[in-house]
C-alpha cells in the first residue's frame, strides 16, 4: 500500500503540483537569509565593523540578514572563555563583545537604509543559569530537580529550561520580543521552537504581528507542521538536509529525493518556507564545512537548495567566499579577510536567478521531468515565468539551469 501511495505521489509531482502565484511578490516570498556570525564575521567581532560589511552583502544579493544572539551571555557554567551566544543572560540588551545598544540601531539602521530586514535569533526554550529570573522569580519559572536545581538538556550544561506551565514565563518572554520590535527588527530565528510550547508562539506570534506597523517575520528551528499553524513563516528543512549530505556521500540517490520532494508537498501547507542550507552554524562547528560533507558536490547540492519546492535559501557567514573551516563556537575565531572570488560569484548569481524569477518562490508550480538513482530535473512555473532545472546527482555532479 505504502509502494501505491508513493507512486501516486511521484505520478502528482510528474504533472504538476500547482500553487497559485501570488498577485506580489511579498519580501520573504523571494528573499535570500544570511545567517551572521557577529562575533566570527570581522576581526573586530562588533556591530560597527558588521556595519561597514553591509554594502559587500548588498552586493551579494542577500536580503534577510540573521543576527545570532546578540545579548549578554551568562557566566555561570560558561562554556569556553567567551560562552554559547544561546545561553543569555539578559533578554534586553547587547553583548558588549558586540558593542552598545546604540551600536545596535546604528548598525539596524544602517541595514535598513541599505534595503534589508534583519530579523534577531530568540531563544525563548532556555536562558543561562544565571539569569536573573532564576533567583528572582518563583521557582517553578524552571524545570528543577528533586533538590531544586535547574536542569539542562542534552550536554547543554549552561543553560536553564523554561518552564511555560507558569503563565508569567510566557508574557516576560513576549515583554522581551516587543523590546526589539520597538527598535525595529523585522522578525525572529527561534531556536529550538519545537521545544516550546505551541500555546505561547500562538500568542506571542499573533499579539506581535497585530501591534506591529510592519510585517514581522518568522522562522523555526523545527520541520514539525504545527510550526506553520502558529503563525511561523518558515521551518527548517532538517530532513532535505541530511539528504543532500547523503546523496553527496552515495548513501542515497535521485530516487531518495523524490521520494522527499513527494513527502514535502504532502506534509506541509501550500507555500509554507522551508528554509534550505548546505551549511549553518551548527553543521558548520558540530559537523563541518559543506566541503567537508559534501566534497565535491557541494554547488550541485546548493543548486538544489536554492531551486527546490518551497526552498528559501540560506548563505551563513564565510560561505560566499568558500571559506573552508571549522568555527570555534565558544571563542573567537574570526574570517581573516573578506575577498570576492569564484564562490561569491557562484553566489550572486543564485541570488539574481531568486529575485529574477517569481517561479522560485514558494508559489511558483513544480513539475517533476525526470528522475533516475544518477540525476533529477523538473520545472518551476508561474505565470510565463519558469526555471527548469538538471542536477547530475553522481560525479562529476554537473547542473544546468535553463530559464527560457
Amino acid at each position: 500500500m505504502k509502494r501505491i501511495l508513493y507512486f501516486l505521489l511521484i505520478a502528482a509531482l510528474a504533472f504538476g503540483c500547482a500553487r497559485k502565484p501570488v498577485p506580489e511578490r511579498e519580501w520573504p516570498d523571494c528573499s535570500v537569509v544570511y545567517e551572521l556570525n557577529t562575533r566570527q564575521f570581522t576581526p573586530e567581532g562588533t556591530f560597527a565593523a558588521a556595519q561597514k560589511q553591509l554594502p559587500r552583502l548588498k552586493a551579494l544579493g542577500v536580503d534577510i540578514i540573521w543576527l545570532m544572539p546578540i545579548y549578554p551571555i551568562g557566566e555561570l557554567e560558561r562554556k569556553g572563555s567567551l560562552g554559547s551566544y544561546y545561553a543569555i543572560r539578559d533578554y534586553c540588551d547587547v553583548n558588549p563583545e558586540f558593542g552598545t545598544l546604540e551600536d545596535f540601531d546604528a548598525f539596524l539602521a544602517a541595514a535598513h537604509e541599505q534595503g534589508f530586514k534583519v530579523i534577531l535569533d530568540w531563544v525563548a526554550n532556555h536562558t543561562s543559569p544565571d539569569h536573573p529570573w532564576v533567583t528572582e522569580e518563583s521557582p517553578d519559572w524552571y524545570y528543577r530537580d528533586s533538590l531544586g536545581h535547574t536542569i539542562v538538556e542534552y550536554d547543554w550544561t549552561d543553560i536553564a529550561k523554561l518552564n511555560y506551565g507558569n503563565i508569567e514565563v510566557g508574557a516576560s518572554m513576549r515583554n522581551a520580543m516587543r523590546f526589539w520590535v520597538k527598535r525595529g527588527i523585522d522578525g525572529f530565528r527561534c531556536d529550538v521552537a519545537y521545544q516550546v510550547p505551541d500555546t505561547f508562539w500562538s500568542m506571542a506570534i499573533g499579539a506581535l504581528r497585530n501591534e506591529s506597523p510592519r510585517y514581522l517575520y518568522f522562522l523555526a528551528e523545527g520541520e514539525e507542521t504545527w510550526l506553520h499553524k502558529v503563525g511561523f513563516d518558515a521551518t527548517y528543512a532538517w530532513k532535505l538536509h541530511h539528504l543532500l549530505n547523503d546523496i553527496a556521500q552515495g548513501a542515497a540517490d535521485g530516487d531518495s529525493l523524490a521520494r522527499y520532494i513527494a513527502w514535502n508537498a504532502e506534509t506541509y501547507p501550500a507555500n509554507a518556507k522551508r528554509l534550505s542550507f548546505t551549511s549553518n552554524h551548527d553543521e558548520n562547528s558540530w559537523s563541518g564545512t559543506e566541503f567537508e560533507r559534501m566534497g565535491d558536490a557541494w554547488k550541485a547540492m546548493t543548486v538544489l537548495c536554492w531551486t527546490l519546492p518551497e526552498s528559501q535559501p540560506l548563505i551563513y557567514t564565510g560561505q560566499e567566499i568558500g571559506w573552508d573551516h571549522r568555527f570555534e563556537f565558544f571563542e573567537k575565531d574570526p574570517v581573516p579577510e573578506w575577498k570576492d572570488n569564484e564562490y561569491t560569484e557562484f553566489y550572486q548569481y543564485l541570488t539574481k536567478l531568486r529575485h529574477d524569477h517569481p517561479a522560485l518562490d514558494p508559489a511558483g508550480s513544480f513539475k517533476l521531468l525526470s528522475v533516475s538513482p544518477e540525476s533529477i530535473s523538473y520545472r518551476r512555473k508561474a505565470g510565463r515565468d519558469k526555471v527548469t532545472v538538471k542536477v547530475d546527482l553522481v560525479a562529476p555532479w554537473s547542473y544546468s539551469i535553463d530559464c527560457k
